[in-house]
């Protein structure tokens, strides 16, 4: 479990103002369902995704998304990340690959979630990309509510990850226009 509790560059949990909501957030929590679900709906609820907002701000690490309180599902995935292993909770990177009709029709891309390790489930996933009409995830485990539904072409990408993908970090840096003609997305991964 120890490789799903480190700090890395992307995520950067040591920074003060991320420990400080870390902290926050926890405060009062009697266990660690308590602590990732006040994470969870922090960074779900809180942050803006970048591709609702339209914003071509951009943000890859964790303390970046907080600072500017905007990510794309993947970027959001690194500070909810953050959070919990600052809070000492295992938290890893689990990908779908989804239509993106939304945004280009015909396209593919690559989705980014968490998968939290809870004491008394095991490896649970969590979606905090963001609600709105037609997406509705919530933290109630056992049971795992995402934000989409997997529909005919689409797949849940195998694995929980230590780290995000490289393709899905190279990917961070570019403006909203950009973005949405090039989304992440890695064919040899499907399950």
């Amino acid at each position: 479990m120890k490789n799903y509790l480190q700090e890395t560059d992307v995520v950067d949990y040591s920074n003060p103002q991320i420990m400080s909501l870390a902290l926050g957030l926890s405060k009062n929590c009697r266990s660690d369902i308590e602590i990732a679900q006040s994470c969870f709906l922090y960074v779900r609820d809180e942050i803006s995704h970048t591709g609702d907002i339209r914003s071509n701000q951009t943000s890859c690490k964790a303390s970046e998304v907080l600072r500017y309180k905007t990510g794309w599902c993947y970027a959001k995935s690194h500070l909810l990340a953050a959070l919990l292993r600052a809070n000492g909770i295992p938290a890893g990177f689990c990908y779908q690959r989804l239509h993106c009709s939304e945004y280009k029709d015909g396209s593919y891309c690559l989705h980014g979630l968490n998968a939290i390790y809870l004491k008394d489930f095991g490896w649970y996933k969590v979606d905090a990309r963001g609600n709105k009409e037609g997406v509705n995830a919530h933290f109630n485990p056992p049971r795992e509510s995402l934000a989409f539904v997997l529909e005919e072409g689409e797949v849940d990408i195998e694995g929980i990850y230590e780290e995000p993908l490289e393709v899905v970090l190279q990917s961070l840096s570019q403006e909203y226009e950009k973005m949405i003609n090039n989304f992440p997305d890695i064919l040899e991964l499907k399950a």
